[in-house]
């Protein structure tokens, strides 16, 4: 637990744990705004990439 402590005391490190929830918000917002808006036959493109 002292690297707790060691952070605890550091002056403005509260900002990096706001910074990363935003990161990862925007990341998943965008890749669920992208899975709804994508075409069909993409989708299906990308599922038989596997099987060429």
């Amino acid at each position: 637990m002292k690297f707790k402590h060691y952070l605890e005391t550091i002056s403005g490190i509260s900002i990096y744990p706001m910074i990363s929830l935003g990161i990862f918000f925007v990341f998943f917002l965008v890749l669920i705004l992208w899975a709804v808006t994508v075409k069909k036959e993409k989708i299906a493109e990308m599922k038989n990439i596997p099987l060429n």
